[in-house]
């Protein structure tokens, strides 16, 4: 066997190889970490039955018109939002410089130059000044057999979708928190309104008793207890004034406006502001996967599978081709003239021998962030349930607490009224009239606490299913 043939036959094992190798992956594969969490999320009847539902928008979920422009404006002027869509835009510039990578790169260039050499470091023995011109194109890529430059690139991918699922998950964030500082600026206006028609009610009770005793019906201490009344009355009106006013100014921050907000109308019920409809007591866990933060922690277990696919190939030779093409002269004028053509072909191969551990290192450095990832992923996912798990418990419960608020209030009115016409009649002293006040005032106010908790928690169950984050 001669040598031309040993030469060939090295040459087609070494391409051979090489083939063998492109074709096999550094990339680990990937399979979806088993979620830590039961199969089902709530209450879990004998017979279940998965109803259809979607949240197919937000406008479907906040149906007043008020909130509905609030949302609006938010969504254009909140500073918090406007962050995560430029840190969308610079994960899309970062994945756009690693794909590069993965094409040639093309360039022109020029070069000139002239220097004086002596006459001891010329050939000829006689000193002089010589120019060099050159003009032309040069190429450059890495042939990527191992997959460095492909499991970079693709981890850029995936950390672009993890920071889309990020401004995804801020913009359900928004909106639940508007709906929220919305429904809370509701609830204040109607206490509001409560304590103005309370002390209303207590400014006549005061009136009616210095009338009483003027004429000698009722004591002093009477007097006292009345105008007492009237001056934490006074207190709540305050109190409830000052809530609004900070409502109004948490919802000027989330939406981002530079005037003051003016709303126009109090909605008179609650339930005309949030309609969430048509979700079961229980739900597969499968429902947890569409979240964005689930889905952003799941593509940085990806990204973190591209990180180990570059490291792996770190242990392998990198192949750079360059390439140049042009012309070449010693005079400028000469540069474009016939037989100046000149070109260079440089091909470079980077093998590692021996690195101290370094590549070894950053292997086992990005198999840890790898399992960080998975560890984070199962965390978004039990926090998830337990998010949805709450709501749904809390979604029944509030049904029969609301209903025992009501029927408190209905006995505090008629106790109320009787203890008035007690006193009136001279049956009852003026004190038992202001325990019925204060009955009732506490009755109607956890009232509307306990509406507003109704409706917050269908705002946190909208927030926790991560759905209805479209525009419409």
């Amino acid at each position: 066997m001669n040598i031309l043939t040993k030469q060939r036959l090295r040459t087609a094992f070494a391409a051979c190889m090489l083939a063998v190798l492109a074709g096999c992956s550094m990339t680990p594969k990937y399979e979806r970490p088993e979620s830590p969490v039961p199969e089902r999320i709530g209450a879990v009847t004998a017979a279940v039955k998965d109803s259809a539902f979607e949240l197919n928008g937000w406008r479907q979920v906040f149906v007043d018109p008020q909130l509905q422009r609030l949302i609006e404006q938010g969504l254009e002027l909140n500073r918090d939002l406007q962050e995560a869509v430029l840190n969308v835009e610079a994960a899309r510039a970062q994945y756009g410089i690693q794909r590069s990578a993965l094409l040639p790169s093309l360039g022109v260039y020029g070069d000139a130059a002239r220097q004086r050499l002596p006459a001891d470091l010329l050939p000829t023995g006689q000193g002089g000044v010589a120019g060099q011109y050159a003009a032309g194109a040069m190429a450059s890529y890495e042939l990527d057999f191992f997959g460095r430059v492909r499991g970079l690139s693709d981890a850029a991918l995936q950390r672009y979708l993890a920071t889309e699922e990020a401004r995804r998950s801020a913009h359900i964030s928004l909106v639940s928190e508007i709906a929220s500082a919305y429904l809370a600026w509701v609830v204040d206006s109607q206490l509001l309104d409560l304590a103005r028609q309370t002390q209303q009610t207590r400014e006549r009770t005061v009136a009616l008793v210095e009338r009483q005793y003027e004429v000698g019906v009722a004591t002093q201490l009477d007097l006292s207890q009345a105008k007492g009344a009237l001056h934490d009355a006074r207190s709540r009106s305050a109190e409830f004034d000052r809530l609004v006013q900070q409502d109004l100014n948490a919802l000027r921050l989330l939406t981002g406006s530079t005037e003051p907000l003016k709303l126009d109308v109090v909605p008179s019920e609650l339930t005309s502001v949030v309609h969430l409809a048509g979700i079961p007591d229980s739900l597969p866990s499968e429902v947890l996967l569409q979240r964005p933060d689930v889905l952003s922690a799941e593509h940085h277990i990806r990204a973190a599978d591209g990180n180990v696919a570059a490291a792996r190939a770190a242990f392998f030779p990198r192949i750079v081709l360059t390439g140049s093409a042009g012309t070449a002269s010693a005079d400028l004028s000469g540069l474009f003239s016939g037989g100046s053509g000149a070109w260079a072909f440089l091909p470079r191969l980077d093998l590692p021998i021996f690195d101290f551990g370094n590549r070894q290192a950053n292997l086992d450095l990005a198999k840890v962030q790898r399992d960080i990832n998975i560890v984070r992923y199962e965390r978004a996912v039990q926090t998830g349930f337990r998010e949805v798990a709450d709501a749904l418990d809390a979604r029944s419960r509030y049904v029969d607490q609301l209903q025992a608020q009501k029927d408190l209030l209905s006995e505090a009115q008629r106790t109320h009224t009787l203890s008035v016409h007690r006193y009136e009649t001279g049956v009852d002293s003026f004190l038992q009239v202001l325990d019925a006040q204060r009955t009732l005032f506490n009755a109607q106010q956890s009232l509307l606490a306990t509406r507003l908790q109704q409706q917050l928690n269908l705002v946190s169950l909208y927030r926790a299913l991560g759905g209805g984050w479209q525009a419409g």
